[in-house]
């Protein structure tokens, strides 16, 4: 819409390097859109290290989008939906990679090949009085 053409004319006319590198509001509009969408399909039909790879991009995109919305001054309702996206990729990320930091502090010492009992099995089975 042209609310949205607007507000890219705005960003080229905000960092003046873009129009020295030849960017105009179209082509930044446009570019911004294909890496969100190449990184959404990324991030739905490829497994593994590339869907974080995508999710990574794509956080970065959004940090962008919102580093133009407050270099143009925009009010926090403009932007929201990006904020938050960006909370959502942020999680994702850290939840993605956390598996891999739990794989190395699982495995058992070599000299303790006994296993520890889970918190089900310490805790006293019987009835509890509450007060």
């Amino acid at each position: 819409d042209s609310t949205t053409k607007r507000a890219y004319k705005s960003y080229v006319r905000a960092l003046p390097l873009l129009k020295k590198m030849g960017i105009n509001s179209i082509l930044l509009r446009k570019s911004i859109g294909a890496l969100e969408v190449a990184c959404g399909i990324v991030m739905t039909l490829v497994p593994g290290r590339p869907k974080d790879v995508a999710n990574f991009f794509l956080l970065l995109l959004v940090l962008a989008v919102l580093f133009f919305h407050q270099l143009v001054g925009d009010p926090l309702k403009r932007y929201a939906h990006a904020l938050v996206f960006g909370i959502l990729l942020t999680c994702r990320l850290l939840i993605a990679r956390k598996p891999e930091d739990r794989s190395s502090e699982k495995k058992p010492l070599p000299g303790n090949a006994e296993e520890q009992p889970t918190l089900y099995e310490k805790a006293p089975q019987g009835k509890v009085k509450v007060s």
